[in-house]
């Protein structure tokens, strides 16, 4: 085998942190993902620069904020902006790429050496499929991107996680057998609705049995002008059924949940068999995640809220020597790139603005300050669209078609500017009229109490917009580089506060001359 390890990033879409026995759920739906911290190391503070698909994933890749690398929505992946990516990067290292499940990035299929590409509503690339599978596909597509009511057609073995996780063998058994280092993206479009799962999920967690939601649509009072519409959208949409559905739908996701976590053991259980899981670095983690019934809402949209930013991430096998839980220091997705480049000992390349947490993974010093926050954005930008004072309608902008579905992403919910940091258990939201947000987020997770004017609050809101501040100066763009006479300097692992750092240590971290950036084709 290649000393170079094989790399597997499993992306489940719109799981959330927290909906595990683990995290204090009642119910448990996850128990394979729960124990996998024994063997690797979970980081419970792990956020995602904007819970939103596209701006996440490519983020991912680039080791970018989405402010930087350009791409804000889901619709404009041409403007992505970086200089080399993770799969350039690997590429250059001799390793084969494949895509098995759901894109949604700045990378087109044929980037990869190998592509099973599939979208929510079944395959996206035309690769062939066999009958019982072709059903699942044609059901998923009668759904509207909501939900349904009754058990999906045939077995586990046709729904698309399961064959995510089937063609990911294909290609890593080919690697190996070839004696190539493989990096997979192991890419589930579960649990993102169309909301729907087959037996013995169906019901796993029936609707009329779960939990109690914590919040209300009472709790929307204060919020920004998103949740508002979110909350008039889904009346549009779900009208008087909205209650029973968005049970429905809570239990259809909690099987989902279900079914993840088992193809989740079915991939690391098949890497272990095969002698190789030492050989394998896997990073399970979400792109955001989702309200699945919080304040009366589902999906996502809604800025930086809590339920959407913080995501779970757990990584395990080669060079992971450290094991359990770190509930102290802060990891974005934007970090998983440099860290991999740091692994496989190789520079970072200019214009990452992610962190290395190689050295939390192997138990070795790192500065601690540089992982005591974490950072998230959204919005494209321009003035908040209103609902009833400005003309545009959600049918003209293309959010719906007649209510029978809806876009939780679109003009009203993804426009403006909206910023956050968290430090130890504070959250501070900002967006660009100045509104402002505070939560203690270990007494109020779920963020209904907002601290802001409270007089005990003032050196704790000033400490934060402090701390904001600083990030959003940390994370403005450094490409493209000075052309003439200055050059940057960066740290090789991409810290702020190693106090220890100095130039004449390691002459590789300036770049002159002009570094400049890359840019999907239009």
């Amino acid at each position: 085998m290649s000393n170079r390890p094989d790399i597997v990033i499993c992306m489940s879409d719109q799981m959330r942190f927290d909906l595990r026995k683990s995290k204090g759920f009642a119910l448990d739906t996850m128990p394979y993902l729960d124990s996998l911290s024994s063997e690797g190391l979970e980081f419970d503070k792990a956020y995602t620069p904007n819970p939103t698909c596209m701006p996440a994933r490519v983020s991912m890749f680039t080791g970018r904020v989405p402010s930087a690398h350009h791409v804000r929505t889901n619709h404009n992946a041409q403007d992505a902006v970086y200089t080399q990516d993770m799969l350039d990067v690997l590429k250059s290292l001799g390793y084969r790429t494949a895509l098995c499940g759901k894109n949604h990035s700045h990378l087109r299929p044929s980037d990869f050496d190998f592509a099973r590409v599939n979208g929510h509503l079944g395959i996206e690339d035309g690769h062939e499929i066999n009958e019982k599978e072709q059903e699942v596909d044609d059901f998923l597509k009668t759904l509207d991107f909501c939900d349904s009511a009754t058990p999906s057609p045939q077995s586990v073995e046709e729904q698309l996680p399961y064959r995510n996780v089937s063609d990911f063998f294909t290609f890593f058994d080919k690697c190996r057998a070839e004696g190539k280092p493989s990096f997979t993206w192991l890419s589930f479009a579960e649990p993102h609705n169309p909301y729907q799962v087959p037996y013995p999920y169906f019901d796993k967690f029936p609707p009329h049995s779960l939990p109690e939601i914590e919040t209300s649509r009472d709790d929307l009072e204060g919020k920004d002008q998103s949740y508002e519409f979110m909350d008039w959208a889904w009346d549009r949409v779900y009208k008087e059924d909205r209650k029973e559905r968005i049970l429905r739908d809570r239990s259809n996701y909690y099987g989902m949940l279900s079914l993840i976590d088992d193809q989740i053991r079915r991939l690391v259980e098949g890497i272990r068999a095969r002698g190789a899981l030492d050989d394998t670095l896997i990073i399970i983690l979400s792109d955001h995640g989702e309200f699945i019934g919080e304040y009366g809402l589902i999906r996502k949209g809604c800025n930086v809220a809590q339920l959407l930013a913080h995501i779970p991430m757990v990584i395990l096998g080669h060079g992971v020597s450290q094991r359990g839980i770190d509930d102290k220091d802060f990891v974005s997705i934007i970090d998983i790139f440099p860290t991999i480049c740091d692994m496989l000992g190789v520079d970072i390349p200019f214009g990452v603005q992610g962190k290395s947490f190689l050295p939390i993974l192997s138990g070795d010093r790192y500065p601690k300050k540089d992982f005591s926050i974490a950072y998230s954005e959204s919005g494209f930008g321009g003035l908040f669209w209103d609902r009833e004072k400005d003309a545009l309608t959600p049918v003209e902008e293309g959010a719906t078609e007649c209510y029978s579905t809806f876009d939780c992403l679109n003009t009203w919910t993804q426009s403006g500017q909206t910023r956050m940091v968290v430090k130890g258990h504070y959250k501070y939201i900002l967006n660009m009229m100045g509104q402002e947000w505070l939560y203690d987020i270990e007494k109020d997770p779920l963020e209904r109490n907002n601290l802001i004017g409270r007089e005990d609050m003032i050196p704790i809101a000033y400490d934060l917009s402090r701390e904001l501040a600083a990030e959003m100066m940390r994370k403005s763009d450094d490409i493209p580089s000075c052309a003439h006479r200055y050059r940057t300097k960066n740290h090789p692992r991409r810290y702020f506060f190693d106090d220890e750092f100095h130039v004449d240590k390691d002459p590789t971290v300036v770049y002159h001359p002009i570094e400049c950036p890359k840019r999907r084709d239009k």
